[in-house]
């Protein structure tokens, strides 16, 4: 049987033996260094400093080999570095880069506001930034960013909740139901920009019902501060869960609905869920939400268990970021389709935004496998 590459890198994880991506070592250190505005270069001589956040999610391994290979088809020179969510590290990585001669950086940002010094070094060495998936704040010095429209991630996430709940339709239109239920709320890192986006967009469609009487956080805790898991970790969110299940429903009462902002929240969140009995046929588990298409989680859906999630195509946000880098090497203005949504506490940083899919039971086969985002191997259809 044929070993897929994406298995590999699962086993890999599991392992903890995936290797760190090369530094720049003597190659790097060519570089004729920042590329400045309106200059021209050709690919060769220019090193593009890749920062990624973490080996640990599947989603980042995908988006930092998606955006080297098509970096390196181009002829460019990529010098890749994962910090293992630890910020002091990606703070060396960036020094490091820019020592090296890097003449373009793309960031995915630990903590979208710690790395004001390394970007004002970048600028006073001529050298583009661009912001990739999570906005880097409180900082001049990034000129631009490229994700998904996140607050619209949000909404789908709450979208998908009710419709799997029975309050809205596939057409996310209100069927009329008005049955009472009990939900909890999980939010993303309150140092990750996007976390907000996603949780504010899920409570635009989700508040209206709590404020009907028909759906209610039975715990209470419906603030971003309260709900929010540091680095999206799934270990914090199981204990989370765990403790909510102990607290709030140790009375006969049970919890129908889980709003997870991320698939690896969502594999804690039913484990903690699967441990206090949930997951059978007398008391089947809520509906639970979940972003990023991981393949856990596919797999999870399909056995029924995680009810939905959110496709984030970064083989296409790998190729929107490298279009970027290929029009400031050339000296040409890369294509923005928003100007006005992200403001960084600074200035508002021109964007390239991409369309988000919610994924089901329904749809996973015709979105992530005839796609070719998985093969059919990987996700057992």
């Amino acid at each position: 049987m044929t070993v897929s590459r994406r298995s590999l890198i699962a086993g890999m994880l599991a392992l903890g033996t995936l290797p760190l991506a090369a530094c720049g070592g003597s190659g790097a250190g060519g570089s004729s260094g920042g590329v400045g505005s309106g200059e021209k270069k050709n690919p060769e001589d220019i090193l593009v400093g890749l920062a990624m956040p973490t080996k640990s999610s599947e989603r980042w391994i995908e988006d930092g080999e998606n955006l080297k290979k098509q970096l390196e088809d181009k002829g460019y020179k990529v010098d890749l570095q994962y910090a293992e969510d630890d910020i002091p590290t990606q703070v060396n990585q960036l020094d490091n880069m820019i020592s090296q001669g890097a003449g373009i950086l793309v960031v995915a940002s630990i903590d979208g506001t710690a790395l004001t010094t390394q970007l004002q070094t970048a600028a006073d060495n001529k050298i583009p930034v661009i912001a990739y998936d999570r906005l880097i704040r409180n900082t001049p010095n990034v000129d631009y960013y490229t994700s998904f429209d996140n607050e619209k991630v949000g909404v789908q996430q709450g979208t998908s909740l009710l419709i799997g709940m029975g309050y809205l339709d596939a057409d996310g239109k209100e069927t009329g139901k008005t049955d009472p239920a009990n939900i909890e709320l999980f939010g993303g890192s309150p140092d990750d920009n996007n976390a907000t986006f996603f949780f504010q967009g899920a409570m635009s469609v989700i508040q209206p019902f709590i404020d009907k009487g028909i759906l209610t956080v039975k715990s209470g805790q419906t603030d971003f501060e309260k709900v929010a898991i540091l680095r999206w970790d799934p270990a914090t969110a199981q204990s989370r869960m765990e403790n909510l299940i102990t607290s709030t429903y140790s009375g006969g009462d049970k919890v129908q609905g889980v709003l997870s902002p991320y698939d690896g929240l969502s594999i804690g969140i039913l484990g903690a869920l699967k441990s206090a009995g949930y997951g059978t046929a007398d008391q089947p588990y809520p509906i639970v939400t979940g972003q990023d298409a991981e393949l856990a989680s596919a797999e999870s859906i399909l056995a029924g268990e995680q009810y939905s999630t959110i496709f984030k195509d970064t083989r296409k946000l790998a190729e929107v970021t490298v279009a970027m880098v290929d029009a400031i090497a050339k000296g040409e203005e890369p294509e923005v389709n928003n100007t006005e949504t992200y403001d960084n506490g600074e200035k508002v940083v021109p964007s390239y935004l991409l369309e988000s899919v919610i994924i089901t039971k329904d749809n996973l086969k015709a979105e992530l496998v005839d796609t070719g985002y998985y093969t059919a191997e990987e996700v057992g259809v």
